[in-house]
């Protein structure tokens, strides 16, 4: 692909918004569940660097699916990577010294555990809200790990609140 022929990603930064957000493992490598306390102290990290509510969350193997709310708009590009970031340094080398990547990667210091990018949408109104909220819920079914979403104890809906 030419440069010229790259595509243009423009993130919306919109004031008391909330963002869907999704984290994928590198080569969808599913060390998310087996590491979901080192997961969870990735967050308590980066809530203790920004301040953002978590208003859906679901972890899976290998992604992750949540509703944020920045306080700050701007933000959440940095609280992903704060997540990331934690997530990698502390991640014990058996998870991911099996995964081969490309040089490039390897050039730019990247370990095997995550994609470099994440997918980002902004929330418009409640609509999207709800409907989004429904998506993630139900990603555990979708992916078959369970029949009914309540059964995922990796999920905010289980806990009927997010800030745990």
């Amino acid at each position: 692909m030419l440069e010229s022929e790259m595509p243009n990603y423009k993130r919306m930064y919109r004031q008391n918004h909330s963002y869907f957000l999704t984290m994928v493992t590198y080569r969808r490598n599913p060390i998310l569940i087996e590491n979901i306390e080192l997961l969870r102290e990735s967050f308590r990290y980066s809530k203790s660097k920004f301040d953002y509510k978590i208003e859906a969350i679901v972890v899976l193997p290998d992604h992750i699916h949540m509703i944020i709310k920045p306080k700050i708009r701007t933000e959440y590009p940095e609280i992903i990577r704060s997540i990331k970031n934690y997530f990698s340094r502390h991640c014990p080398l058996q998870y991911y010294q099996h995964i081969e990547q490309s040089k490039s990667r390897r050039k730019e210091g990247y370990k095997p555990i995550w994609q470099k990018r994440f997918y980002e949408h902004t929330i418009r109104n409640e609509k999207d809200f709800i409907l989004t909220e429904a998506y993630i819920y139900h990603n555990p079914v979708k992916h078959g790990w369970v029949k009914n979403e309540q059964d995922w104890q990796y999920s905010s809906r289980r806990f009927g609140n997010t800030e745990h």
